[in-house]
Formats: structure tokens, C-alpha cells, sequence
């Protein structure tokens, strides 16, 4: 699902705080060498010796060559949701963890996954022009023309025949539409043009529909995904004249799922909305285009010139409209529901089996998707076999680990959120984290998710060597050249420490994180590659062998990275949380919202929930020294140990509440969410956030009086955690 122009897990982070430099600061090269060696967070200095031989022995195992076979098969064919290929894909992948010692199965959910049954977009005059809505094989690229490719379409737009004038909207984010208003440019009865790119496609086509809009056409401006980038596609990695975006327009902001079980699992006999009472359907028709489709609309644009920041790269002058032109847009859809297939595969743990460490990624794909989302499916069944192949040697992690591979990731985060909201009593007594991967490129570590794992994280990377180097991924990511095309651009700014980012949305962590509050990271590589490809019939084995990392050597970093993580989540004596960045974090959150609402004349401060914050830094100082105290010590109390990593537990739990967010109950973190319009990008501190930006000031400090109450819980459980040690 989740790509932005400009690398895989770099989401539109709007309003997601300062990357704030806390620990982990450069050092010369023998002292991280001799932190990675001797330092293992949550480990005691008897079993520090042992998790670091088991973990380099793991780390030996993944294999790229075998992730090229696992490509060749599941990229290899079209498998969009829903379809006979991806169960097929799914009992490929279960057959391979049965094959290696995991106790595996397949989890069925029957959901909505509209498929297109008629798309047309005519220009009727005074140039008339049919889209063509396809897209062209490239004779070098075999699965470009493979049988039973999906239709280029935006699932969940609704069915529709209208004729109307067209307006361009830019990135057709809200912004943008307070520009038409200020310029006496009424949507209200038309048809609605705008680029991809700045927000996620389903917030372009919500905000159309608000504004009185009756259709919404997607398409690429090659300014952002084009020629004006590179080489298009076989030539270079870039997208085609008729290449075109599919995707998801889903409300996901609202609820990700499926459509008709909005906070329920879509099991056999479960109660299903009505369509007309999905709230997170599309209001209109929504079509994406290619830029070879778009130009003809947008070439015949008369009105205001648009402005320079609205201008995209294809070769004439950019209008606002409306013209002497009108469109006509006609969908429709089978609405029909699928079955989907989640695999499951456990490793059981030998001492605290009721405690799951979880790590995921998706197999389905818009058409072939040899990039999204395979090429991380592959590292993640590469450290699925060496779980296995560990625990065929005579190792066995303390807690149980659990590899996921989901289904209908690409409709809206469908087979995992079902099988969290099926499982949700379950997970929230047992589950110790969630790891999620996406695709995976060529480049550096990133890494974003729970800032009480933010130390983990770095600590996990500074094991693990950077392809191609004698650095680690940590030193590899804060040293690292830059990459420019452009010799005379500006140098890439340097980051002085390794910070992980915070959650919006895009993947399937989102249920885990903001539903069932377990603390969960996002992790791959990004940064040295271009790609226009992005859920198109390009997106294909050619494409990811001559444009990406072909012979997987990031995707067996990749695999090494999330070994590790999993093997120190489920053998650490005490759990590797860890509460000061936690705190470091929130408090520059609090700081930008104040800044910006004294932009609005207003002087908010947020005292309750600074008093709290103050509180916490004070229990994470107490809970460290108490934890340094007894991991020093030879032996701890297994019992003791398990209620202490209960309690731990729960310190992401109660920063969650029942009723949720505002107007969208279904997401009950407090401190992360997707925006209500930023799709895929956080907001931190939501309820507030969005009440600033609403200038809404007394919904503002209501707001902060539930993340003040939820600081407080957090700092209770610390409080426990660190009392639970004094007797281990």
C-alpha cells in the first residue's frame, strides 16, 4: 500500500514532532562495536553472552538466493485479494512454514472487495478523447502483459454516471480547495482533477466529495513520478506515459477493515452494515489516471492560470478550468464479497508461551508486485526459516513468536485488522510488540513506531551490518552520503542520532498499534532508489531485478534486522521497554502544538499533561536504576519476571481509552493516529492536534485532559514495574 514519491517509509509525517536526538549519540567505531557486544537492553550479564552467540548464529541464516525464489513465485503471477492466486499465494507461504517447524495455519475472513465491472472516462469536445484505462506491456518486461491483471481502478469509489466541467485541484488536499474559494472557484456539480502526491489518495477523494464535487479523477504528474524524475519505465525506473496508480480510496482515517464490520471480525455469521451505511465507502465515482490519460483533460483547461507550485511537468501551461470541455465519468463494481487468507505460523515458547512476539507483512498485491509487497514478504519468510532452523538446532524462545503474512493489506488493511479485532481480548492479555515490514529497497535503516521501543530499536540495529560496508546499520545511517542526482543540490542534512519516527498509517501495524494499543515498529530500507512504478502492472520481477535491490542483499539485512529484534523480544529477562525518549518525544509534541495555537492568538498551555510528563521522567530514572540492579544480579525469580513483563505490557495499553478519538471512535491511541486529513501521515497527540488545527479550543484542553489521565496511568504501571523488580 504505502509508498510516497520519495522512499517507502518516509509517509507524509506532517505534524509528527521534532526527530528529537536523544542517546545513541555518534561515537567512535570500537565504542559501538563494544556497545553492541556488551550490551544487550533487558538481558542479564549471564544471558547477555548466550542471546549474542544465538543471535549471530540466526543472523548466518537468512539467504538472499532463497528470497529470489520465494519472488519468483509470488510476484510471478497477478494476486490481488480476493482472487484464486492469492490463496494460492497464501498456501504457498503456509506450506513453507509447516516445511519449517512452525506450527502453522490459514485464518479465512469473507470482506467486501469491489471489483470493477465498467470504468469509462470520455472528454466530449471540443478535442473528444476516450482514456484508454490501461496500461501497455513492455516487450522486455514478461509479466507486464500475464493474464488476470486487475483493472486500473480506486477500490471503494462508488458507482457512478456523471458529465460535468472539470476543475483542477493540485494535490486536492484541503488547502488547496481554500485557494479555489479564495479565488471564487465553486466545485459544488463538478468534476474534480488533482495529482497524486502531498497526501493519500483517499483523502483527495473524501475532500472532493465534501466539497460538493461529483466525481474524482486520481492520475500521476510525472513531476512527481515521471520523466521529470528520470528515465520512465523499461528504460529507467520511472513511471510510463500510461502508467497508472491503483489503490485503495477507503476512508481509512475513519476505520480501516472491512466496510461492513466496522470494530467486529467479518466471521461467519457476524452482523454486516448495509453498504449505504459504511461510512468509510466513497460518496463518488474515482478513477485514477495516467498522465498520457490526464493530458488531454487537463490541456483543454481554460480559466485562471494555475500557480507555480500547482504546475506539474506535463508540456503545457497548467489551468485551473473550468473549459470548454466537459467529461464523462461512468463506474460500477460487483460488490461482492471475498475470501481472504491471513497465515499464521507460531514458534511456541519454552517458558512464558502466553506471551506473543509478533512480526508481519502482507502477499497480496494490486497486480504482480515484486516491490509491494514482496519484496519484504520474502525477508520475512527468510526469518521465519531461521526461527525454524534455530529451533531444529536446539534453541527455543522463551515466549511464543508468531509470523503473520496477511491478506487484502491493499483494500485497507483487511486481514489484519480482522484478525485483531478477532483476536483483540486475546492480544491485548498476550501480546509483548508487534514488528511490521512493507516493501523493501536498497538504501538505510528507518525505522518508526513506539518511542518506548526507540532505544531497542537503535540497540537491535547496531548488530546488524549495512550491505556492502563494515558499518552497522545505525553508524551506516547517520554516515552515509547522500544521494543526489543533482550535483549542485544542497547537501542532505546530517542527523546527529538515530531517532525512529511516530505511526501514521499505510500498513498493517495500524490495527496492533491504534486499535489494540501494542506497542509496534515499522521497519525496512530506503533512500539510494527511484521508483514510478508504485502499484502499476510495471511493479514486476523485471522491474525490481534491474531497478532495486535484485539480489536481495537489503532484503536479507532486512530479514537480520527483524531476527534479531524477535529473538530479543522473546528471550530478554526483562522486557526491552524503555520510558525517558517516550518522554523526550511527548514533550516536543506539546511544545509545537502550543506554538501552534499562540499562531492563532491563542495561549494554550498544556500544564496538566506537562506535570504528568515530569512525573514519568522521574519513574523512568527510578525504573532504570532498578532495572540495572537486577539484571546485575546471577539468578531472578522466573515468577516475579513474568507479573514485572505483564505490567510492562501494559504501559502502551493505557495510552488508549474505549470511546477513541473524536468523531472516530475506532482508533484509541492517544498519542499517535493518522490524520483526518493527512491519510497515511501522524498526528501526534491527535485529539489535541486536530482540535488546534480546527481552532475547536475547547475541545483542545478536553483532549488534554484524557492524555493527561492516560501519562498518569502509564506512569502508574511504570511505578509497578519498577516496584516488581525489588523482589526478582
Amino acid at each position: 500500500m504505502k509508498r510516497p514519491i520519495t522512499g517507502i517509509f518516509r509517509k507524509l509525517t506532517l505534524n509528527a514532532g521534532p526527530r528529537i536526538a536523544i542517546g545513541f549519540l555518534l561515537a567512535s567505531a570500537g565504542a559501538l562495536s563494544a556497545l553492541a557486544q556488551d550490551q544487550i537492553r533487558g538481558f542479564s550479564a549471564n544471558n547477555a553472552q548466550q542471546e549474542a552467540a544465538s543471535e549471530k548464529q540466526a543472523r548466518g541464516i537468512p539467504d538472499a538466493s532463497r528470497m529470489r525464489k520465494y519472488t519468483d513465485f509470488i510476484a510471478g503471477e497477478p494476486h490481488q485479494a480476493g482472487s484464486p492466486r492469492s490463496k494460492a499465494v497464501a498456501e504457498y507461504v503456509l506450506g513453507m512454514m509447516k516445511e519449517w517447524g512452525l506450527d502453522a495455519h490459514l485464518e479465512q475472513f469473507d470482506v467486501l472487495l469491489p471489483y470493477p465491472t465498467v470504468r469509462t472516462v470520455d472528454v466530449l469536445g471540443p478535442k473528444p478523447y476516450q482514456a484508454k484505462l490501461k496500461e501497455p506491456p513492455v516487450p522486455q518486461d514478461p509479466n507486464s502483459s500475464d493474464p488476470g491483471q486487475l483493472p486500473t481502478y480506486n477500490a471503494y469509489g462508488a458507482t457512478g454516471d456523471v458529465t460535468g466541467d472539470v476543475v483542477y485541484a493540485n494535490y486536492g488536499v484541503p488547502e488547496d480547495y481554500a485557494w479555489l474559494t479564495r479565488h471564487g472557484i465553486d466545485v459544488k456539480g463538478k468534476i474534480i482533477i488533482a495529482r497524486y502526491g502531498k497526501s493519500w489518495r483517499g483523502i483527495k477523494a473524501k475532500v472532493a466529495a465534501q466539497h460538493g464535487a461529483i466525481a474524482c479523477l486520481i492520475y500521476s504528474d510525472p513531476h512527481e513520478d515521471g520523466y521529470f524524475q528520470g528515465d520512465i519505465y523499461p528504460a529507467g525506473p520511472m513511471r510510463p506515459w500510461q502508467g497508472v496508480q491503483r489503490g485503495s480510496v477507503m476512508d481509512m482515517p475513519l476505520y480501516p477493515g472491512d466496510p461492513l464490520t466496522p470494530g467486529w471480525a467479518s466471521v461467519p455469521g457476524a452482523k454486516k452494515l448495509p453498504r449505504d451505511e459504511a461510512k468509510s465507502l466513497m460518496k463518488i465515482p474515482v478513477l485514477p489516471l495516467s498522465y498520457g490519460d490526464a493530458a488531454p483533460i487537463l490541456q483543454q483547461l481554460t480559466g485562471p492560470l494555475a500557480p507555480e507550485s500547482w504546475r506539474g511537468s506535463l508540456p503545457f501551461t497548467y489551468h485551473i478550468g473550468p473549459g470548454a470541455t466537459k467529461v464523462h465519468v461512468k463506474t460500477d463494481y460487483d460488490w461482492t464479497n471475498k475470501p481472504i487468507y491471513d497465515v499464521i505460523a507460531t514458534l511456541a515458547g519454552s517458558e512464558f508461551p502466553d506471551q506473543w512476539v509478533l512480526a508481519g507483512n502482507h502477499h497480496d498485491a494490486w497486480v504482480n508486485g515484486a516491490a509491494d509487497p514482496t519484496s519484504g514478504t520474502v525477508a520475512l519468510m527468510e526469518t521465519a526459516r531461521a526461527l525454524g532452523t534455530m529451533a531444529k538446532q536446539g534453541w527455543h524462545p522463551k515466549r511464543s513468536i508468531k509470523i503473520t503474512v496477511w491478506d487484502s493489506e491493499e483494500f485497507g488493511l483487511i486481514g489484519s485488522t480482522e484478525w485483531v479485532e478477532k483476536h483483540l481480548d486475546e492480544l491485548k492479555q498476550k501480546a509483548v510488540a508487534y514488528l511490521n515490514s512493507d516493501m523493501n529497497e536498497r538504501g538505510w535503516l528507518d525505522v518508526s513506531g513506539s518511542h518506548t521501543l526507540e532505544e531497542f530499536a537503535a540497540e537491535v540495529g547496531k548488530s546488524v551490518e549495512q550491505p556492502g560496508t563494515d558499518d552497522n546499520l545505525i553508524r551506516a545511517r547517520l554516515n552515509h552520503r547522500p544521494v543526489q542526482d543533482d550535483p549542485g543540490a544542497a547537501p542532505e542534512k546530517k542527523e546527529k542520532a538515530f531517532t525512529i519516527g511516530a505511526l501514521g498509517a499505510g500498513s498493517d501495524y495500524v490495527a496492533f498499534l491504534d486499535y489494540a494499543g501494542i506497542a509496534s515498529m515499522n521497519d525496512g530500507f530506503s533512500g539510494m532508489d527511484k521508483s514510478g512504478i508504485y502499484h502499476s502492472v510495471y511493479d514486476s520481477i523485471y522491474w525490481y531485478n534491474h531497478f532495486s535491490d535484485g539480489t536481495h542483499v537489503y532484503g536479507r539485512a532486512l530479514s537480520q534486522y527483524t531476527l534479531t529484534a524477535l529473538m530479543r523480544l522473546a528471550d530478554s529477562d526483562i522486557l526491552p521497554l524503555e520510558f525517558g525518549h517516550f518522554v523526550t518525544t511527548v514533550t516536543g509534541y506539546v511544545g509545537e502544538i502550543e506554538q501552534e495555537a499562540a499562531k492563532s492568538g491563542r495561549n494554550l498551555r498544556f500544564d496538566n499533561i506537562r506535570r504528568q510528563l515530569q512525573a514519568l521522567e522521574k519513574s523512568s530514572g527510578q525504573y532504570e536504576a532498578a532495572l540495572n540492579q537486577a539484571l546485575a544480579k546471577s539468578t531472578l525469580d522466573r515468577g516475579k519476571i513474568a507479573d514485572l513483563n505483564r505490567t510492562l505490557m501494559q504501559t502502551e495499553r493505557v495510552l488508549t481509552r474505549p470511546d477513541g478519538l473524536p468523531n472516530r471512535s475506532w482508533y484509541k491511541h492517544q498519542i499517535y493516529a493518522p490524520g483526518l486529513y493527512t491519510g497515511y501521515g501522524v498526528k501526534t497527540l491527535p485529539g489535541i492536534r486536530e482540535a488546534v488545527d480546527a481552532k475547536d479550543w475547547g475541545l483542545a484542553m478536553e483532549e488534554s485532559l484524557k492524555i493527561s489521565d492516560c501519562l498518569g496511568a502509564m506512569n502508574e504501571q511504570v511505578r509497578q514495574a519498577t516496584a516488581d523488580m525489588q523482589g526478582l
